[in-house]
């Protein structure tokens, strides 16, 4: 006898990273982590410039934010005590963007939180949405207020959040792109999927900067699909990690 399952919807996430040439470690963070209520949040901090001492800000901010997601604090006032936690350690001497892109089932939304001059990028029923309302990076002053905006969960929803080795691609050579406009094609593209997506992403920047990453890159591509009742609710995840 076939089992039979609930058909709903499912949640396709793609990492894609690359650390600034020439450097032995990346100043980007990402790290995720599931949600006390349903869902799974990803976190993303950029630290001042690159390199070990930009990865341990990345990581002060990362770390500060993924201990209050994991208690069920709301993703806007994680965002404001890691911003107040960086400014008291360093005195308002350094900063981070930070950006959490979160799957909330309590609310079924996606719910994007920012601290970051950079837009995000979502695609709703075909249409390019560009969130970029100005947003502090964190860590430079006190009681530091993020951007917070909500999306429900529904099928043919894409989002794509970055660092700004991504956006920067190309200046160092003299060419610029647009890759909001390149994530928007991409995703467009019939079966197109996260890991597709953030590949060619990935690949168009590093062309742009002739093999060497200006500066590190990270990349997230998060889809909303359909899930099929015929298939079981099976959770799965991919990992590639180079170890050079």
């Amino acid at each position: 006898m076939n089992a039979m399952y609930t058909a709903g919807l499912r949640i396709d996430i793609a990492v894609s990273k690359v650390r600034k040439y020439a450097t032995r470690e990346s100043g980007d963070t990402l790290e995720v982590i599931e949600r006390p209520l349903g869902g799974i949040s990803l976190v993303l901090a950029d630290g001042q410039r690159s390199g070990r001492s930009a990865k341990h800000i990345a990581n002060m901010v990362v770390r500060k934010v993924l201990t209050l997601l994991a208690e069920g604090v709301r993703d806007g006032a994680a965002a404001r005590a890691a911003s107040d936690y960086l400014y008291a350690e360093r005195g308002g001497r350094v900063q981070a963007t930070l950006n959490i892109l979160s799957v909330d089932m309590a609310s079924r939304t996606v719910v994007i939180t920012r601290n970051n001059p950079l837009p995000v990028f979502v695609l709703r029923a075909g249409t390019l949405l560009r969130l970029e309302d100005e947003t502090p990076p964190v860590g430079l002053r006190r009681h530091t207020r993020p951007r917070v905006e909500e999306f429900p969960l529904e099928v043919g929803l894409w989002v794509l959040m970055f660092t700004d080795g991504l956006a920067h691609a190309g200046v160092r050579t003299g060419r610029q792109w647009d890759p909001g406009a390149r994530f928007a094609r991409h995703a467009r593209t019939a079966g197109a999927t996260p890991r597709r997506v953030a590949d060619a992403l990935m690949a168009e920047a590093l062309d742009l900067d002739e093999g060497r990453a200006a500066d590190d890159i990270s990349i997230v591509v998060l889809s909303v699909a359909e899930h099929p009742g015929h298939r079981p609710p099976i959770r799965d995840m991919d990992m590639r990690l180079p170890l050079v």
